[in-house]
């Protein structure tokens, strides 16, 4: 399938599936994928311009910030040690920082900045070599995963890191979603080239059981990102109606997926062995 950048460049990309079934990469990627990312509108990294999108934005995230830290509180002790990895501007840091011994990685200089003046016992970092190996309870990457080109070095390094028995959390797009099919080659959920790697369920289900290391422990939805992204999408299609036509389609994609589990973004919950 070819799709353009309709976030920035309107370049063309091919997403071609891998020798993993079910998991799809983004080609060619960039040799200069950081330049892909340089917008002000990049909401994971600026999100107090105070634009109509990123107040929507935010509204949505405070109701995953509390799902998501609940995942975490059903499956660990408060005190625990959690890493955020790919922590952006520190939302999900700050929102947990109270309740568990808190760190985020962050390569862009901008967005840490952004993180170490909302948090206030959280540690931020530019290093993941600086955490002691064997110390952590919890990895979390929330859409940050579909990021990575190295993904297998990653997952070497998040076991190294992870005590015996802990817990890497992956969210990411699902491209097998009925918002996905819908919107085709304007799914902003794609959003290439950024988005290095794509995954269906089957295909995260795949590439971790082909890791002998690793354990898929629960498969949970984010129910809310079935409207976003049907938003963003109906704004590529330049739709006069975006806001009622993204309702109407994120509701029939969560619909849906009560039946097929296929919800437009998943959450892998896997154990470290």
């Amino acid at each position: 399938m070819k799709i353009k950048d309709h976030f920035l460049s309107q370049e063309i990309f091919e997403i071609i599936e891998t020798e993993t079934k079910g998991v799809f990469k983004t080609s060619p990627i960039p040799s200069n994928i950081s330049k892909y990312y340089e917008s002000e509108d990049y909401i994971s990294h600026h999100q107090d311009s105070g634009t109509f999108k990123e107040k929507l934005y935010k509204f949505l995230q405070s109701f995953n910030l509390q799902y998501k830290k609940t995942i975490l509180l059903d499956r660990i002790n408060k005190g625990s040690r959690v890493l955020d990895y790919g922590c952006g501007a520190g939302e999900f840091v700050k929102y947990i920082e109270n309740d568990f011994t808190a760190f985020g990685f962050e390569p862009d200089s901008d967005a840490r900045n952004a993180a170490n003046r909302k948090i206030s016992k959280a540690t931020i970092l530019d290093n993941i070599d600086t955490i002691e190996d064997y110390s952590l309870n919890a990895i979390t990457l929330w859409h940050v995963f579909e990021h990575i080109e190295n993904q297998d070095e990653m997952l070497e390094i998040f076991n190294k890191k992870l005590k015996e028995k802990g817990l890497l959390i992956i969210a990411v797009p699902n491209p097998t979603s009925y918002d996905a099919q819908h919107y085709k080659e304007y799914w902003a959920a794609y959003d290439v080239p950024r988005h290095v790697y794509h995954f269906s369920k089957n295909g995260m289900e795949n590439l971790i059981s082909r890791k002998p290391n690793w354990k898929m422990r629960k498969i949970k939805p984010l129910v809310l990102d079935s409207y976003y992204i049907s938003m963003l999408s109906e704004k590529y299609k330049k739709s006069p109606l975006f806001w009622i036509k993204a309702l109407i389609h994120g509701t029939i994609s969560n619909v849906k997926a009560l039946f097929s589990n296929e919800f437009s973004s998943l959450i892998y919950i896997i154990e470290k062995k």
